[in-house]
């Protein structure tokens, strides 16, 4: 971060080539640091960090006005340029979740499952960094300030690359992580963002086992998906959030009628946002009608099966390319459908396992939603949107995972740590 570049600067593959190897070799040692570094300077760097970005608030906004304009005159949607979009209160969230990550019990050490074996010796697990974690993402420039505060809390180096739409907000906040390591007399090295944008530097970062031990990709289905070919170190990914609510003829109108609105139209850009509503045949006469007019009067187009558009006249027919679509706008998929066992194959047939949502009263079919959808987050009378690191109480997420290993859901600082086997003896021999 201390050296500046930019793309004419490094004009060949091979420089480019130099200039990564050269950042993970700094992370290597840096994580060698911070894996040493006590719960109190990580912390005290992380409290730096939530006051510096604060008092930096207006260079950040200003950073971010140009990336915004820059972003506008390129033609960017209008999706992402919601996830570009920094304003008052987001820069004051990004603080506050760097504050919490702060306030977190530290993982790094916990030594757990330790067992008396009866040769003598005890075995357990001990909790312990990743090494370097690669994070490549796209747009959200909040995305820095999180990963950097979840990956220097859970002793992990960091190398940051974010996307050319938001290069100048990134290094806006990458001088506060700067000069909060400094502060708190961290390795600078420890988190390191990237200041140039060549695509040359992705294929570089996933092809570094020696230097880079897990990359988490965050950003649209193209990114990740070319990430996780490319790549010759592990990754932690989701691809995209086709996310569901479905609607149990058990269900209470009211709350369905809330946590629809809510996972809907509370922010259309995010992967948590509902993007397709199920609704059991028996109930849709009563709760259709009310939904799809909150929705007509907040701007989201309709699309549904038959049966749907029967009930709204104002829906359009859905394709089958809807069910399995992302939208990341306003607009809503809407199904009519026969009962639980109907919503449960809809949604493993075109769902992302991501999160995905019940509104019943039912408790039976309340604990088959649970048990049989196959899912990173499972909610009960609750909006999608909770699917957050934030709101889980991780702090800030590092993203949300649809794997199974080796994490899955919101990753948080658990989700950057392994684990090693501890033998603890006392001149014991085999």
């Amino acid at each position: 971060m201390s050296q500046t570049h930019s793309d004419k600067n490094i004009p060949s593959a091979d420089s480019i080539a130099a200039y990564m190897r050269a950042k993970g070799q700094k992370a290597r040692i840096a994580a060698r640091q911070l894996a040493r570094a006590e719960a109190g300077m990580k912390n005290a760097a992380l409290f730096a960090l939530a006051q510096i970005i604060l008092d930096q608030a207006d260079d950040i906004q200003a950073a971010n006005n140009a990336d915004l304009r820059d972003g506008r005159a390129a033609g960017l949607d209008e999706a992402l340029l919601d996830r570009l979009a920094l304003t008052p209160e987001r820069i004051r969230a990004m603080a506050d979740g760097v504050r919490q990550v702060a306030t977190l019990p530290d993982p790094v050490g916990e030594v757990t499952d330790v067992k008396q074996r009866p040769s003598g010796i005890k075995v357990g697990k001990m909790r312990v960094p990743m090494g370097v974690v690669g994070i490549i993402y796209e747009s959200r420039p909040n995305v820095t300030a999180d990963a950097a505060a979840l990956c220097l809390k859970s002793g992990n180096a960091a190398i940051l690359r974010g996307g050319s739409e938001a290069l100048r907000s990134n290094l806006a906040i990458a001088r506060c992580i700067e000069r909060a390591l400094t502060d708190a007399d961290l390795p600078r090295d420890a988190i390191q963002v990237l200041d140039i944008t060549d695509r040359k530097t992705v294929s570089e970062l996933v092809a570094m086992p020696e230097f880079v031990d897990v990359i988490i990709p965050r950003g649209g289905k193209g990114l990740v998906a070319a990430v996780s070919a490319a790549a010759k170190v592990p990754v932690i990914k989701h691809l995209d959030g086709v996310c569901h609510v479905f609607i149990d003829r058990d269900a209470d109108i009211e709350k369905a009628v809330a946590v629809c609105v809510n996972a809907k139209t509370q922010r259309y850009g995010t992967c948590n946002t509902m993007e397709t509503l199920l609704v059991d045949a028996p109930i849709a006469e009563r709760v259709l009608p009310e939904l799809a007019h909150i929705y007509l009067e907040a701007g989201v187009e309709l699309r549904g099966d038959a049966a749907t558009c029967a009930l709204i006249p104002q829906a359009i027919a859905a394709s089958e390319d809807d069910w399995h679509t992302e939208y990341l706008a306003p607009i809503l998929s809407i199904k009519i459908v026969e009962g639980l066992d109907a919503a449960i194959d809809h949604i493993e047939t075109y769902g992302s396992h991501h999160t995905d949502a019940i509104v019943s009263e039912h408790y039976s079919r309340i604990r088959r939603f649970m048990r049989e959808v196959d899912s990173a987050s499972v909610m009960v009378n609750a909006s999608t949107r909770f699917a957050d690191g934030f709101e889980y109480g991780l702090g800030a997420e590092i993203g949300i995972s649809t794997d199974k290993f080796h994490a899955r859901g919101p990753v948080g600082l658990e989700g950057l740590t392994t684990v090693k086997w501890i033998v603890l003896g006392d001149g014991h021999a085999r």
